[in-house]
């Protein structure tokens, strides 16, 4: 039965005062990476590139969107803290946003940073990018003023970077238009993203589009070439044919790039909205109090469900069995969904039952939400002798072959063969966004420090040596240090683990877009699983 979900929320409560300030102080470290993201090449370069008379590329993404769309930005905290000059953002912007009424693929260089050069980590963003433009049927626009490669880290960059290229001319077969304005320099690599892209605007006494510029057409050829007949834009409007439109300025190149998606006849290939799409009962601003800053406190998973899903209605499914995985029917503005959320470490009952919901959300073509907060399958022999490796199995090879759009919401812990089962990165979610209480590793820090006490005592005791206690105290604390620094939401969203660290009053907004975005593609479930172990 459809019901409307109730809360116990207490926010009188110790526990969650503590969670609150706790998630309070963490988002404040993300406003701040956030702004180190948006900072650009700093100060002194972007008062350098807005003297030029050039719109700053936040800016050419802000003018570019409908007014008062929505623009979910993607992966913003791409390379950030890794070290070896990556700036926070990998010199890359991108996000799914509304352009003349068509939901694209935005990706623009940050030309305020070494004039717009790739690392590793724009690679990675790019190609991210990429999937998901492909996987959701977008058009693309791409903002482009970039140097090609960062040539001092050149053998991080060369090999992968060629996928981003084979990218958009995949696209354009696939009937998935890319749209490329060229406000500047675009050199090298650079040249083959306009040179590959569908569509084409220059922007007139700005924009350079050439494989060579003329300092290495001189040393290669010897000849004297200005930038110009070489690559300016009137050059490839007029006489090579690269460019299709000839743009005045920076404000008529987003004025056609907007003329040229209207223009496009793209039509969502899945449903609208079915359902009505109210705000939930119950005060999101609550997610900060109930999410556990410390990941191994459980918190009830249907708090958050009712915080999230439209009207606080809900459909639960198999209630009294397999209690530790909440599943069940609602919506999220408007779109039907099927919600999978851990109430707990994953038992065989649970598993199961995952399996088969999962089963049903595909018979009748309905999108997954996974609220992910596991610490992994029961673990014991009594659990081992019941099957718990092939009841966990069964939800895996559910989450395997499912072939409905899935979103992921990484709520707090992600442990083990739990990432799997509640379908991680590995497993091709659509989109996974994480909150900032998110810890994520093979298991955690603690734990894995004694399993290696248990190992090392065990060897010592095989091999007849007594234990250097103090060497083995200092090999768990550094194991532990390791791993904690590893597991955070900020080490993660650093290396594209996830598409995003979100505020937690935000996931109802996050999901919304998210699920709008899934359904530009067609929305189709599948009845083939191959062989489930019984």
């Amino acid at each position: 039965m459809i019901r409307t979900l109730p809360s116990r929320v207490d926010r009188r409560e110790g526990g969650f005062r503590a969670n609150y300030q706790a998630n309070l102080a963490a988002l404040k470290t993300l406003d701040e990476a956030l702004a180190a993201a948006r900072e650009g090449g700093g100060e002194k370069y972007n008062l350098r590139h807005v003297e030029r008379g050039k719109l700053l590329p936040r800016q050419r993404v802000e003018l570019l969107l409908d007014r008062d769309s929505h623009f979910l930005e993607l992966c913003a905290l791409a390379g950030h803290k890794t070290g070896g000059g990556v700036r926070t953002g990998a010199s890359v912007i991108g996000g799914v946003g509304v352009v003349n009424g068509v939901e694209c693929l935005i990706n623009a260089t940050e030309s305020t940073l070494k004039g717009g050069a790739m690392n590793e980590y724009s690679v990675l963003k790019s190609r991210r990018l990429a999937d998901i433009a492909r996987e959701n049927n977008l058009p693309s626009v791409n903002l482009v003023e970039s140097a090609g490669a960062d040539l001092p880290n050149q053998s991080k960059i060369f090999v992968p970077g060629g996928q981003s290229f084979r990218d958009l001319t995949r696209a354009s077969q696939a009937r998935q238009p890319t749209v490329c304005l060229v406000f500047g320099s675009s050199t090298a690599g650079g040249a083959y993203i306009p040179g590959m892209s569908d569509y084409v605007v220059m922007v007139q006494d700005a924009a350079r589009v050439y494989l060579a510029g003329p300092p290495l057409v001189k040393m290669a050829t010897g000849e004297d070439a200005d930038d110009e007949s070489l690559g300016g834009a009137a050059m490839h409007s007029k006489i090579s044919g690269v460019s299709d439109y000839l743009a005045r300025d920076e404000h008529d190149a987003l004025r056609l790039g907007r003329e040229i998606i209207g223009l496009l006849n793209h039509h969502k290939a899945g449903p609208g909205p079915s359902q009505p799409a109210d705000a939930p009962l119950h005060d999101p601003d609550d997610l900060l109090g109930i999410a556990s800053a410390d990941v191994r406190v459980p918190f009830d998973a249907r708090e958050v469900i009712a915080r999230v899903v439209d009207g606080s209605r809900f459909h639960e499914f198999k209630p009294l069995y397999g209690p530790t995985l909440v599943c069940g029917w609602a919506s999220v503005h408007g779109y039907p969904v099927g919600v999978l959320a851990n109430q707990g470490v994953l038992f065989g009952e649970a598993a199961e039952k995952g399996a088969q919901f999962i089963q049903l959300c595909n018979q009748k073509h309905v999108p997954l939400l996974f609220l992910q907060h596991i610490t992994g399958f029961i673990v014991g022999t009594r659990y081992e002798q019941q099957g718990i490796i092939k009841q966990g199995a069964k939800m895996i090879n559910a989450v395997s072959n499912s072939t409905v759009p899935a979103i992921t919401i990484m709520m707090g812990a992600s442990y083990g063969a739990g990432n799997y089962a509640m379908c991680g990165r590995a497993y091709g979610p659509r989109f996974v966004f994480s909150w900032p209480n998110h810890r994520i590793a093979v298991m955690g820090g603690e734990q894995l420090a004694g399993v290696l006490d248990i190992v090392k005592r065990g060897a010592s005791a095989r091999s007849g040596k007594p234990v250097d206690e103090d060497q083995l105290a200092m090999m768990k604390m550094m194991l532990q240090q390791q791993i904690d620094k590893e597991s955070t939401a900020w080490f993660a969203t650093a290396r594209l683990w996830d598409d995003g660290v979100i505020d937690p009053r935000d996931t109802r907004d996050v999901v919304g877009v998210a699920l709008s975005t899934v359904h530009n593609a067609p929305v189709e479930g599948t009845t083939s699983w191959g062989v489930f172990r019984h």
